[in-house]
């Protein structure tokens, strides 16, 4: 299929969306989170899964009570790998089983791949391998430390456990990494490399120098007076992210295999952008600029104008830089249309699952297509002058949605949009 770009660009398109699989602090599958966001709940509290002793911060968007189910990761072998790989695992099987994917009758194994996205990998573990060398001995470190921490036995895994012969491997662009696993996964389908892909993300890096890393950056909010308000995107009130783990993980499927085999099929990934600030290591472009050129990048390939674009998800991670170089990005982008669009930020609710963001964000755009339903920015009391949109305040909104817009940035200056089509 080919649809020609008013702008003067053409992609061919045909990734549909079949499967959905989800946890985060908002809840541990796509129904449950789903409904938690658009009732405007915050999925941010008190830790208890990690207690941190020396750091200034005690909260996040932690999953309460999480164990990998037993036919995906017996309780024994789950202990040997750090956190973010059951959950990697976890929500694989629910968007495989979401997909009705057997391997050997749906698919063959070889024409179904993985590639995921992971950012940091195991710095719990890591952490607590550390301590065990310094306080019992080298001889005391776990044959299993390697596998435990690196972040390609995340996809690595779910080939194994779910027995996926074609490509597998992941990508870590920090906070963009699902998003652009997301993006190589399509890739791969369009070039009829793969019929099939498991892709999104997952991460779990509550830990003290997870914390304090970003502390000394002074990147994390520390108003935990009220957790469930300490995220507050385009809010004045905002002093920066809240750490939150998950897993989002999505089916990808070329189009016409989907409808062959009667297939339900969510939404269509039909445009995506990929671009570099080439500014600071950190910090955005205060500007927005290479995040703009990002999402007319992702525009121009889904062949459509930028007045067709209904809502954004956007990145709005909560930071005083950050979401007033990504609100001056998309009025860049989009002009006077900036101001009829919806724009929101999930993470308000979840947290900032880093690496694992793209992939739950995304989940959000297609749940958000499926049902005309677009999820708030909640904690939204006093709007930023200087981020003057329409970011849908505390309360979700029904709208006929056509195609939504996702964005993904990530420190070292890199960037991902991600557009999606009703189906």
């Amino acid at each position: 299929m080919e649809e020609k770009n008013n702008e003067g660009a053409k992609m061919v398109k045909g990734v549909a969306v079949t499967g959905l699989g989800a946890l985060c602090g908002l809840g541990k599958n796509v129904d449950e989170i789903w409904a938690n966001a658009i009732a405007g709940k915050s999925g941010i509290s008190k830790l208890e899964h990690y207690n941190p002793e020396n750091i200034a911060i005690d909260f996040g968007g932690e999953i309460k009570d999480f164990s990998c189910d037993e036919d995906v990761l017996a309780p024994k072998e789950a202990g040997r790998f750090d956190r973010f790989i059951p959950l990697a695992l976890q929500a694989t099987k629910e968007a495989i089983n979401d997909a009705k994917i057997t391997i050997g009758e749906t698919v063959d194994a070889e024409d179904i791949g993985c590639i995921f996205g992971v950012g940091m990998g195991g710095l719990r573990e890591m952490e607590l391998t550390r301590d065990t060398f310094v306080n019992r001995g080298p001889r005391r470190v776990s044959p299993f430390f390697i596998p435990a921490i690196i972040p390609n036995m995340a996809p690595g895994l779910i080939s194994l456990k779910f027995g996926l012969k074609g490509m597998n491997f992941h990508i870590s662009s920090a906070c963009a990494s699902a998003a652009h696993a997301i993006t190589a996964a399509c890739n791969e389908i369009i070039s009829g490399r793969q019929k099939i892909m498991v892709s999104g993300g997952s991460e779990s890096v509550f830990s003290d120098i997870g914390f304090q890393g970003f502390l000394s950056m002074k990147a994390l909010s520390k108003n935990g007076e009220d957790p469930t308000k300490a995220s507050r995107p385009f809010d004045t009130g905002r002093d920066g992210f809240i750490m939150g783990e998950g897993a989002g993980v999505l089916i990808l499927e070329e189009l016409e295999h989907a409808k062959a085999r009667g297939a339900k099929i969510y939404a269509e990934i039909i445009g995506h952008g990929a671009t570099s600030d080439a500014h600071h290591i950190t910090a955005p472009h205060p500007e927005g600029e290479g995040a703009s050129r990002c999402m007319k990048m992702a525009i121009k390939s889904a062949g459509i104008n930028r007045d067709q674009i209904d809502y954004i998800n956007a990145h709005g991670t909560s930071t005083p830089l950050g979401d007033i170089a990504e609100t001056m990005a998309i009025k860049k982008t989009f002009g006077e249309h900036a101001y009829n669009l919806n724009v929101s930020s999930t993470k308000s609710m979840t947290g900032h699952l880093l690496g694992a963001a793209g992939g739950i964000e995304t989940i959000f755009c297609v749940k958000a297509l499926e049902e005309g339903v677009i999820p708030p920015t909640i904690n939204l009391e006093n709007q930023d002058p200087q981020c003057d949109l329409n970011y849908t305040p505390n309360k979700a909104v029904e709208k006929d949605l056509r195609y939504v817009l996702n964005n993904s940035f990530g420190f070292g200056g890199t960037n991902s949009s991600i557009i999606l089509k009703k189906h």
